[in-house]
């Protein structure tokens, strides 16, 4: 479960921080429950007019499936009478 895009979300602050030879982040709890993440979960990084998101979601896996969804629905019924 990610956040919605439209969704207003106040501003949270990030300390960067030392982890090993790598810079990162501690998420709050909060965040990681919101973005429905776990300990091994990728997170994507997707630069907007706004800055940077970071989201849950792989934005090209979103893309396929925006272009499967229209597939589907201009060939609805062919589909249909395959699955039968």
């Amino acid at each position: 479960m990610s956040a919605n895009p439209k969704t207003v979300i106040p501003h949270t602050k990030l300390k960067v921080t030392q982890i090993g030879n790598s810079l990162g982040v501690i998420l709050p709890k909060e965040m990681i429950s919101e973005l429905g993440i776990g300990k091994g979960d990728e997170l994507f990084v997707t630069k907007s007019p706004e800055g940077h998101v970071v989201s849950a979601n792989d934005p090209a896996f979103e893309e396929q499936m925006t272009a499967v969804r229209q597939i589907m629905r201009e060939y609805r019924n062919t589909l249909r009478e395959l699955a039968k």
